[in-house]
């Protein structure tokens, strides 16, 4: 596999996210170079110097099923800023030692987030309110976090909407910031991109 190593950049690692393509988009938005690698042929061999962040997306798959996808754990090794979401987000939290498991209510369409605590991730994204509305799409939620992990935002049904482990730059996000329903997404987006 041959990754462009000389140009700063973004990787989007893609589970099969209906929305992968807009997160790039999001990116490109930004100013930013991104380039999206399927999830089935990235190793960690694979990614250069230049690669700034990485972003785990969503999917249609669920954690407990190994046998369908293939994740290199040992990127999250390599002291690059990583940003789950949704899919992304669980199995970020479940290779950090986190549980993941079946969502009591399936969450899908506009939902309230509760800012929690202050994170760099979040900065000017609840713009002076404690409550935004996100665009949810999924079954399955972190239900423990891993150790070093904390709580920025819950929603009524996911306690876990965002978490972050400062030290290690890993960031989870259970809805979508890059679609137009979540409100002020990009700056999410954005915050992550210029950590």
């Amino acid at each position: 596999m041959s990754l462009d190593r000389n140009l700063n950049k973004i990787l989007i690692v893609d589970f099969g996210s209906q929305f992968t393509q807009l997160i790039a988009r999001r990116i490109r938005e930004l100013g930013v170079f991104s380039e999206i690698v399927s999830h089935k042929k990235i190793g960690y061999k694979d990614i250069g110097a230049f690669t700034k962040g990485i972003i785990l997306s969503g999917g249609p798959l669920n954690v407990y099923e190994i046998n369908k996808y293939s994740f290199d754990k040992k990127i999250l090794n390599l002291d690059i800023p990583v940003l789950g979401i949704c899919f992304g987000h669980q199995i970020l939290s479940k290779l950090n030692g986190g549980r993941v498991k079946q969502s009591k209510h399936r969450e899908f369409g506009l939902a309230n987030i509760y800012k929690r605590k202050d994170s760099d991730l979040i900065k000017n994204f609840f713009i002076n309110q404690k409550i935004k509305k996100v665009w949810m799409s999924h079954a399955d939620q972190v239900s423990k976090l891993p150790k070093n992990f904390n709580v920025v935002a819950s929603s009524t049904n996911s306690k876990f909407a965002i978490v972050e482990n400062k030290q290690r730059r890993f960031y989870g996000v259970q809805f979508h910031p890059e679609v137009t329903h979540t409100e002020n997404g990009k700056k999410l987006i954005s915050n992550f991109i210029f950590l």
